[in-house]
C-alpha cells in the first residue's frame, strides 16, 4: 500500500516538472518560473542568480551581452559625430570616423557600467537583466566597461589632443553618472552633458585631423569647373577651398548650439527614465513633451526668412557646406562662397530648395517618434508605457541628429543618419534599448 502511494505521488509530480522544464526556455523567464515553483513547493532550492546555468551555450552568452550593451540603442550614436562635422562646415572624414568609434566604445562602456552599478537594484526590479539573472558576472561587466573606455580614449587620441581632451571629459561624465550622479538630482544634467560632449567630440575630431603627411587637402585631384545643367560631377569641398584645419576652440564654438539642442533632448529622456521601473509620474512626461515640441520648433524656425542660395546662419550650428543638386539629379558638395556653389537656373531643384524639405521631414520624424509615447506615458504613467516613452526618446535622437546636420547645410549627412532608423527599429524588436 505504501509503495502504491509513492508511485502515485511520483506520477502526479511529473507533469509539473515537465511544465517547469518547457517553460524555462533557457532565458530570464525560466528563472522567474523556477522562483515561483520553488516558492510554492517549498522543496526546490532557489537558483543562484550570480552563477550561469551549466547548460547555457554560446548563443545564450551572446544574447546576454547584446542585452547588456543594449545594441539597438547604438544607432543613436554615429549621428552625433556627423552632426558635429556638419556644424563646423566639414565633410565627414578620418577624424569623424575616429570620433564615431570612440563614441561607440564609450557608449557601450557606460551601458556595461550602468548594469554593474545597478546589479542589486535590478535583482529586485529587473531580475531578467543579464547580471541579476546570472548570465553575466559582475566582474565581467566591470571589466568590459574598463576595456571599452580605454579603447574609446585610444581612438580619440588618434584624432589629436583636442579630441582626446573632449573624450576624456565624456568618459569622466559617463563614469560619474553611472557610479553616483544617476541617483541624484544631477543625473539628467550629467547625461545631457555626456550627449553634448559626444557631438562636440565629432566636431573637434573632424576639424582638427589633418590630411596624411606629404599631402595637402585636394592634392592630386582635378579642380572643379562650373557646374552646368545636366552635368554629373562630385566635387568635395576640400577641392574648392584648401583651408587649414579649423582650430579646436572655433570648432567647439560653432558646434555648441547644436550640441545644446541634443543635450536638452537627452535631459528630458533621462528625466523620464528615472520613473521607468515604478511609473507614477504624469508631470514629467508632459514637461518633456512640451520640451520636445519646443526643440522641433526651434530647429525649423532657423530656416524662416532664408533666401534661396543663402548659407546657414550661425545659431544652431551653422555650417559652411552646401549640397548642390545639378540638373541631372546628382548631388554636388561645394563651399557656399565658391562661384560654383549656386545653381545657374532658379527653376531647377537646388540645395536651398531641397534642404528645407528634408529639414521639415526629419523634424517631423523626430516629433512623431518622441511625442506619442510621451503623451501615452502622461495619460497612463505605468512602467510599460514609461519604458516605451524612454525607448521612443532614444530612437528620436536619430531624426533629431539628421535635422541638425541638415540645418547646418549637410542634407547628405542627414540622409545618412536617417538610414539608421529602420536598422534601429528592427533591432529594437529583439533587444530593448532601455
Amino acid at each position: 500500500m505504501r509503495w502504491r502511494l509513492r508511485a502515485l505521488s511520483a506520477l502526479g509530480a511529473l507533469p509539473a516538472g515537465l511544465r517547469a522544464a518547457s517553460g524555462s526556455g533557457g532565458d530570464a523567464g525560466g528563472h522567474a518560473l523556477q522562483d515561483g515553483l520553488s516558492g510554492t513547493g517549498g522543496t526546490a532550492p532557489a537558483p543562484d542568480r550570480h552563477r550561469p546555468s551549466p547548460g547555457r551555450g554560446r548563443g545564450d552568452t551572446a544574447r546576454a551581452w547584446t542585452e547588456l550593451f543594449r545594441v539597438s540603442a547604438l544607432f543613436s550614436v554615429p549621428g552625433d559625430a556627423l552632426a558635429g562635422a556638419a556644424a563646423v562646415g566639414r565633410s565627414p572624414g578620418r577624424g569623424t570616423a575616429l570620433a564615431i568609434g570612440a563614441s561607440l566604445c564609450l557608449y557601450e562602456a557606460g551601458m556595461a557600467l550602468n548594469d554593474w552599478a545597478d546589479r542589486e537594484e535590478d535583482a529586485v526590479d529587473r531580475p531578467h537583466r543579464p547580471i541579476p539573472s546570472g548570465r553575466i558576472s559582475p566582474p565581467a561587466a566591470l571589466g568590459a566597461a574598463g576595456v571599452l573606455t580605454a579603447a574609446g580614449l585610444a581612438l580619440a587620441a588618434r584624432a589629436g589632443r583636442p579630441a582626446l581632451a573632449v573624450a576624456t571629459g565624456l568618459a569622466a561624465t559617463v563614469w560619474a553618472y553611472d557610479l553616483h550622479l544617476k541617483h541624484t538630482k544631477a543625473g539628467p544634467a550629467a547625461m545631457a552633458a555626456a550627449r553634448t560632449l559626444d557631438l562636440l567630440l565629432g566636431a573637434t575630431a573632424t576639424a582638427t585631423v589633418t590630411a596624411p603627411a606629404g599631402r595637402r587637402p585636394g592634392a592630386g585631384r582635378r579642380t572643379a569647373r562650373p557646374a552646368h545643367v545636366g552635368t554629373v560631377r562630385l566635387t568635395p569641398a576640400s577641392d574648392n577651398v584648401a583651408a587649414p584645419p579649423r582650430p579646436a576652440l572655433g570648432a567647439l564654438a560653432a558646434a555648441l548650439p547644436a550640441a545644446l539642442v541634443l543635450g536638452a533632448h537627452t535631459y528630458g529622456v533621462t528625466a523620464v527614465s528615472r520613473h521607468e521601473a515604478q511609473g507614477g509620474s504624469t508631470a514629467v512626461p508632459l514637461a518633456v513633451l512640451a520640451t520636445t515640441a519646443t526643440l522641433g520648433a526651434m530647429v525649423l524656425a532657423t530656416h524662416r526668412g532664408r533666401r534661396p542660395g543663402e548659407p546657414a546662419t550661425p545659431g544652431l550650428g551653422g555650417s559652411g557646406l552646401g549640397l548642390g543638386l545639378t540638373g541631372s539629379g546628382t548631388y554636388r558638395e561645394s563651399h557656399p562662397h565658391h562661384p560654383t556653389a549656386r545653381a545657374s537656373a532658379p527653376d531647377h531643384l537646388t540645395a536651398p530648395a531641397l534642404t528645407p524639405l528634408l529639414l521639415t521631414a526629419f523634424t517631423g520624424a523626430y516629433l512623431r517618434t518622441a511625442g506619442p509615447p510621451l503623451l501615452n506615458a502622461a495619460l497612463n504613467p505605468s512602467p510599460p508605457l514609461t519604458q516605451r516613452a524612454v525607448g521612443g526618446g532614444i530612437r528620436a535622437m536619430i531624426p533629431l541628429q539628421a535635422a541638425l546636420a541638415t540645418r547646418a547645410g549637410a542634407p547628405g549627412s542627414g540622409l545618412a543618419v536617417m538610414a539608421l532608423v529602420p536598422l534601429a527599429r528592427s533591432l529594437a524588436r529583439k533587444v530593448s534599448p532601455t
